[in-house]
């Protein structure tokens, strides 16, 4: 072992120094520790990457060079362009000293390639590796039926995940102490570039996303069940963009639920279970891409279901991706969505569903647009989301369940204060009519509905029974 010898924790989607147990465990290793991040902007762009998730992820690793110093833990940000530069890089550091290499294991079929090519080199070189699975509160494969299979129904994936926490809770990991300074002979690599400054709005240090994460969960976390589905209200935990990253981890926000809501976080219906829940499906749509990754090929999980031949119409669907559809709750919904890079969990399922069902445009476009536009873009997340609002997925809504987007306007922003707020040529509108306005004068100020919601419903009907028998089809919202 070289008198340069170090410990190297490579960091991804784990932008974190609490309950990042690659960290904590290079840092009992007895060596200096060095962190590793790599901007691969090109891979990212291979995955549709928003650009204000790419800003994001700069600005954080930038502020984590800072949080890592003060435990005299070097942070080496790297300027790379595509997973295959990953390789030689590490290569690179072998040659430097380091001895042991220490990450968490991510789950895409690319990175999980990029990653076993990272574990043969440290092999071929005598070194070792140390692969922690934490992206998921209960990791792939751990969660199965009696019959040792793999749940494709959320409902008792989660009755069988929730006696699992009951049981052996979950860990966090601490902060690690400070380690010894020391100077380190590191290769001059490529500087880590700036971002664009496209996500000023998310503050970046780990201690303000705790803090909101502590916040929720004490103050706000009783009435999400409550106050969810409200875009005009801030209703739910802001979190989404944090996770994505890392800044924050789903078993720290259980932890902290469990702290701040006692017993409710396990009551049904309450509040903190309810969001306890969404936690749960974040954990689903990573097992089904655990255990199929043909989804991340772009195929649908109900296999008839690719059989559906979508029109496709590329001007309807310009459209939708303007906020140009003359339906105010899905036009409202896209542009917070364009010039946010965020969109409300409950305005999410409208469009998608609008898009499919309305549009009739395969829902591959819809999930491909997102991840371009999403801060909080994450596949798995995003494959079963879209794949649920289309009926083609794990646990999918009914092909016949098909959202009239004027009755959910009309339920969850009753008042028109979020449609008022996002199309500023409706803000004279009366709430009565602001879910359709077009029976008013100011026709020419709004454009006009691109489709009809109830002949685009049977057109639905008929792309569906294609492919599927005809089923009891009242079940209309």
């Amino acid at each position: 072992m070289s008198n340069n010898a170090f410990s190297l924790v490579w960091l991804r989607n784990d932008l974190r120094v609490y309950d990042n147990q690659a960290l904590f465990e290079a840092c009992q290793s007895g060596l200096p520790v060095v962190a590793l991040f790599i901007a691969t902007p090109d891979s990212w762009q291979q995955h549709f990457m928003a650009p204000v998730k790419q800003d994001f992820i700069r600005r954080r690793v930038v502020q984590l060079q800072t949080e890592l110093a003060a435990l005299n833990i070097p942070l080496v940000a790297i300027e790379g362009s595509h997973y295959s530069a990953v390789p030689e890089l590490m290569q690179q550091l072998i040659k430097a000293g380091a001895e042991l290499l220490y990450g968490h294991t991510e789950y895409e079929l690319r990175e999980r390639a990029r990653d076993r090519k990272v574990s043969d080199i440290f092999a071929k070189a005598g070194k070792a590796c140390f692969w922690f699975d934490r992206k998921a509160v209960m990791p792939p494969g751990s969660i199965l039926s009696k019959t040792g299979g793999i749940y494709q129904i959320f409902t008792p994936f989660k009755k069988t995940w929730l006696a699992r926490l009951r049981e052996t809770g979950v860990r966090c990991f601490p902060k690690p102490k400070a380690l010894p300074e020391i100077k380190l002979q590191l290769p001059e690599f490529s500087v880590m570039q700036q971002g664009d400054g496209s996500s000023a709005a998310y503050a970046v240090d780990e201690l303000h996303a705790l803090e909101q994460m502590r916040q929720f969960c004490r103050d706000k976390a009783a009435f999400y069940q409550a106050e969810r589905d409200f875009p005009a209200l801030a209703g739910t935990s802001s979190l989404s963009a944090y996770l994505a990253i890392g800044v924050i981890s789903a078993q720290q926000c259980i932890n902290r639920l469990q702290m701040e809501a006692a017993n409710d976080w396990d009551k049904e219906k309450s509040g903190a279970a309810v969001w306890l829940s969404e936690l749960v499906w974040r954990d689903f749509y990573h097992h089904i891409l655990m255990a199929f990754p043909e989804l991340i090929k772009h195929k649908a999980f109900q296999k008839d279901t690719d059989g559906i031949v979508w029109p496709n119409d590329a001007a309807l669907f310009q459209a939708w991706c303007q906020g140009k559809t003359g339906y105010p709750i899905v036009d409202a919904a896209m542009r917070q969505l364009n010039q946010t890079g965020w969109m409300h969990n409950r305005l999410r399922m409208i469009v998608a569903s609008f898009l499919v069902k309305d549009l009739h445009i395969d829902w591959r476009w819809g999930e491909q647009y997102f991840m371009s536009k999403l801060i909080d873009g994450d596949f798995a997340a995003n494959n079963g989301g879209w794949q649920w609002a289309a009926s083609t997925g794990t646990d999918a809504a009914p092909y016949f369940r098909i959202f009239n987007p004027v009755t959910q306007s009309e339920r969850f922003d009753p008042d028109g204060v979020f449609i008022k707020r996002m199309l500023p040529e409706l803000a004279d509108i009366p709430k009565k009519q602001i879910h359709w306005p077009h029976p008013l004068p100011m026709w020419n100020e709004y454009v006009k509905p691109v489709v009809d919601h109830s002949k685009a419903r049977l057109k639905t009907l008929e792309l569906f029974h294609t492919v599927k028998k005809p089923q009891d089809e009242v079940d209309h919202e």
